[in-house]
């Protein structure tokens, strides 16, 4: 299969902002690609070369590509900078500088054959590999010959997905959708595709799957010990009264902590720790790992949690922003275990001695969990309480809150309440603290553009454009500008934290009725508060779901300095949900 394939459909992809057209493009994608590759097409389509759990990243630093397209056109690296700066995207300058207008004389590493899908995946996969001495230069001759080898187009795509911007606004759901109805007969087969997806995270191997052997070679799929399952997520609602009347009367309330989310898998040979968004945490929390083998009784497993931060003067709970201290650390690991303890809150099961266990009812669930684990100083369990009365669960979100917690989850104990798999649904309901006339709880919150700074914030951004997530679309609607709580150090720092994320126009899964003056990627969550919710007709959350033409947004929004890189964009508060607290709102007002 030749690369080019792959890149005219990226450019028809890039070209929309339609969802269904760009879905379009994919199934005739997907339908051209061999069977024997079409995870390695998904994979590349996603900018990646293996699902994130297995935390393999191409590795080409900018400085390296520029090095590659100056050998590959024969420009030197200053007129590639310079024209970078000008044009502000490194792919579009390598198609420019590429496209014979700078090009003097052939490249020692060109030859006369096409790319080939094949070829550029296993380069790529070479290039991950390459480590040690010599490292840089053998990337170098690797992404050199494949630039020389290309056409300018292919070339603009080779090089942002090296470098980790291809940018085409394709979601893992949309690309979903697409396989659905190449490979599964239709829509009515995304239900079974996105299933096995959600158990296994792995875009390539559903790929794969489906295109080898239909509906038939993904309805088997269950969970293995070592790939991570996509977590289930809560909805949010605002009173007792209303949690316990769609749970049809009942729940099981347990502590809301405060911590980072882990899906620990156990095996004979290792222990792994995986984040809500699949990245693999075991060399960070290297505690946790030896706790959990001294504390769960049997040798195959997978457990999720909350991790929470201790202090270690009184054991108090710690809030989020301590214990994001262990993260994404490479040296002083051991350091920071002895100067921040923590300790696996343990919830939830879903698979034991070769058995999946999702579709066990969540009562079956516990009690499997409250067999297999010993608790210890490190290693604990959440202790529900099945409750009918509302006047209890408010006595107990007094008591969670009074433990250092952020309110309760209530959960479905009925035959219906089974895990679902990177799903957001009515069968765990967060309960944080009673709305009233203001907002009393924080939003987590994506941001998708920028505005420019003026008077003392010159040079840098005087407020953020921030959205929320939409399932139904899955796409991005606005629901305020952001431009309180940042201190001056942050505010310095936010270009340069979000220019690997800039665009030079708006996002394909951003809806927005404002024209910010700088446009991002869907990728920063940011905790949110303010004093209330408000219609809007300038923004595009909940539109016309209160009143035509008039949207919401969150009245005098102020960053509360917690960033929340524990959550993917599609993690933060649905537009359902904020659509919730307004009536919510609304009821307690009257």
């Amino acid at each position: 299969m030749k690369y080019s394939l792959i890149v005219e459909a990226y450019e028809k992809i890039e070209a929309t902002s339609k969802r269904l057209e760009m879905t379009d493009y994919l199934v005739d994608l997907i339908k051209a690609t061999p069977k024997d590759l079409v995870g390695e097409v998904a994979y590349l389509t996603q900018g990646k070369l293996y699902p994130d759990f297995m935390g393999v990243e191409i590795g080409i630093a900018e400085k390296t590509a520029i090095t590659s397209i100056a050998k590959a056109s024969n420009a030197k690296k200053e007129e590639v900078n310079r024209m970078w700066k000008e044009i502000g995207d490194l792919g579009s300058t390598a198609e420019k500088l590429l496209s014979g207008k700078t090009a003097k004389q052939p490249s020692l590493f060109s030859s006369q054959e096409a790319l080939t899908a094949k070829e550029i995946y296993e380069t790529f996969e070479k290039i991950a590999k390459t480590t040690g001495k010599g490292a840089v230069d053998s990337k170098v001759n690797l992404l050199t010959r494949l630039l020389a080898n290309s056409s300018p187009t292919e070339a603009k795509y080779l090089v942002r997905t090296v470098t980790g911007r291809l940018r085409l606004g394709v979601g893992d759901m949309t690309f979903l959708d697409a396989l659905a109805i190449a490979y599964g007969g239709g829509k009515a087969a995304r239900e079974a595709v996105e299933r096995a997806y959600n158990l296994s995270s792995d875009l390539g191997l559903v790929s794969e799957a489906l295109a080898r052997e239909g509906l038939k070679g993904i309805k088997g799929f269950g969970i293995t010990v070592g790939r991570p399952v996509r977590p289930m997520l809560c909805e949010r609602l605002t009173s007792a009264e209303e949690i316990l009347e769609k749970l049809k009367g009942k729940g099981a309330a347990e502590f809301k902590y405060d911590g980072l989310r882990i899906q620990a898998h156990i095996s004979p040979k290792e222990i792994s720790l995986f984040s809500r968004r699949l990245e693999n945490l075991t060399s960070q929390f290297p505690d946790i790992t030896k706790a959990l083998g001294e504390s769960i009784k049997t040798e195959s497993a997978i457990v999720e949690g909350e991790c929470v931060a201790i202090d270690p003067n009184t054991g108090e709970l710690q809030p989020f922003q301590v214990i994001t201290q262990r993260r994404g650390r490479k040296y002083g690991i051991m350091e920071k275990v002895a100067e921040i303890p923590v300790v696996l809150v343990l919830f939830d099961i879903l698979y034991l001695e070769g058995k999946t266990l999702v579709d066990n009812p969540y009562t079956e669930r516990r009690e499997i969990l409250e067999k297999i684990v010993r608790e210890t100083e490190q290693v604990q369990i959440t202790h529900p309480k099945v409750t009918d009365r509302p006047d209890e669960l408010d006595q107990l979100m007094d008591k969670a809150i009074e433990s250092g917690c952020e309110g309760l989850v209530v959960k479905s104990v009925g035959p219906e309440s089974i895990y679902q798999a990177g799903a957001r649904g009515f069968l765990w309901i967060k309960y944080k603290r009673e709305y009233k006339s203001e907002m009393a709880d924080t939003v987590d919150l994506v941001t998708v553009g920028a505005f420019a700074g003026r008077g003392r914030r010159a040079g840098t951004y005087g407020a953020l454009l921030m959205a929320a997530y939409d399932e139904e679309s899955d796409s991005f609607k606005t629901v305020c500008k952001l431009g309180t709580g940042f201190d001056d150090e942050t505010l310095a720092k936010l270009p340069k934290v979000f220019e690997e994320h800039k665009l030079d126009h708006i996002h394909p899964r951003v809806d927005s009725k404002i024209k910010a003056d700088y446009w991002f990627v869907p990728t920063k969550v940011l905790e949110v508060i303010g004093a209330e919710l408000t219609l809007s007709p300038s923004h595009t959350c909940g539109l016309n779901a209160i009143k035509k033409d008039s949207g919401l947004a969150v009245r005098f929004p102020r960053f509360t300095r917690k960033w929340r890189g524990d959550k993917a964009p599609e993690d933060a508060t649905s537009v359902k949900e904020i659509l919730s607290m307004y009536k919510s709102q609304l009821k307690h007002m009257k």
